[in-house]
């Protein structure tokens, strides 16, 4: 048994205790992390001094749309080797898994793209990143609300619609987001709770009752926080408040410093600690230089990592997952905070309630990430095998 010593671990619960605690990690023969144990204070015990760098999972993201020039919405049978292309790069990125995001978009397009995908799930192996079941993004959402996604393919929420788009694909679906205050949208979330699906709250006009009733009823995240839904307010808290006080509902955060000001970011992570979890937000360009890029019959302008339709509107990024966990720690928030925020508690919200002690255990070393600030700059990953 190979050992590491003096290692943190990005700790995110109520324990106060265990944020502070120093680990060490026992590696078996085959390069697997066998034993993680907590290192008493002021311990002398031998093994690999990690110097108190972290060691975390490997990255998910839950809201990615795309890369290399692909649309996950229009994905068509001859993508598939750029798309085992686009796993590659994003293994290289850090990330382990992802939702793949399908944005509002017509359902043959939508059923085509699900088919692509499961075939893509078949072929994964080592050094590529897992696909996960699907994030629909769409197309049960707000008209005023609905951002970059085109009008002409919203649909108002009904069993008959949800099913005409997911059914056969029911087990390839793990998100859906939509605006619970729409009609019809009740008997919609509770089809979706049924099948195992997790409901989040998006591109809605919601306001703190209806977003509470929602999060009530089982709805257990918010898309992309304080972006295409009413604003936290003084006299109107809306839905982001609603979600933070409940404490059991995931706040999807783009930490980009574009769709939420840096400040807001950190202050909702300080509000909310447990419940934050960053997403990319990617599109297709990312993985391609910036400049003009095609989204369907529509030019994308990308710039600093920031994607923007021609007439302004944000559309979403180009910036890889884990720099939003590098860019949340700059701001201020703890590191460990931040790395838990892409790795640990993206896996809770898709009911993976495990400390992360227990997550790593199993795990390749060379498939987990080791995070570190040398000389004080900013906070820095590698595999950490």
């Amino acid at each position: 048994m190979r050992w590491l010593s003096n290692v943190r671990l990005p700790q995110v619960g109520p324990c106060a205790h265990k944020r502070g605690q120093h680990w060490r990690i026992g590696i078996d023969d085959q390069g697997q992390i066998a034993r993680v144990l907590p290192l008493a204070t002021g311990s002398t015990a031998g093994g690999e001094n990690w110097q108190g760098d972290w060691l975390s999972p490997a990255g998910l993201d839950l809201q990615i749309n795309g890369g290399l020039g692909l649309a996950f919405p229009e994905l068509a049978p001859d993508d598939l080797p750029r798309l085992l292309e686009l796993l590659e790069l994003l293994w290289r990125d850090g990330v382990e898994a992802i939702c793949p995001t399908l944005v509002t978009c017509a359902v043959g397009p939508l059923r085509q793209a699900l088919a692509v995908l499961g075939e893509a799930r078949a072929q994964h192996r080592p050094g590529r990143c897992q696909l996960l079941g699907a994030h629909l993004e769409g197309p049960f959402l707000a008209n005023t609300r609905r951002g970059a996604h085109p009008e002409q393919h919203l649909c108002p929420p009904s069993g008959a619609a949800l099913a005409e788009r997911i059914g056969g694909f029911e087990d390839a679906i793990d998100l859906v987001t939509l605006a619970p205050e729409l009609v019809g949208a009740d008997a919609v979330i509770d089809a979706l709770l049924r099948l195992g699906i997790v409901v989040s709250l998006g591109h809605s006009g919601a306001n703190e009752t209806e977003a509470a009733a929602a999060f009530a009823a089982g709805v257990g995240m918010v898309t992309h926080a304080f972006n295409a839904m009413p604003d936290m307010h003084r006299r109107a808290p809306g839905p982001v408040a609603a979600a933070a006080l409940r404490g059991d509902v995931a706040l999807g955060l783009i930490a980009d410093g574009v769709h939420v000001a840096p400040t807001m970011a950190v202050l909702l992570q300080r509000l909310a600690p447990q419940q934050v979890v960053l997403v990319s937000d990617a599109l297709g360009p990312y993985g391609l230089v910036e400049g003009s890029h095609r989204w369907d019959e529509r030019l994308l302008l990308v710039e600093d990592g920031s994607c923007r339709l021609e007439d302004g509107t944000l559309a979403g990024t180009t910036l890889p997952l884990l720099e939003g966990v590098v860019r949340l720690a700059r701001w201020g928030v703890a590191p460990a905070q931040a790395i838990a925020a892409a790795t640990v508690l993206p896996r809770r919200v898709l009911g993976d309630d495990r400390p992360v002690e227990e997550m790593l255990v199993g795990v390749p070393l060379g498939e987990a990430l080791r995070w570190s600030t040398p000389g004080d700059r900013d906070l820095q990953w590698q595999r950490a095998g």
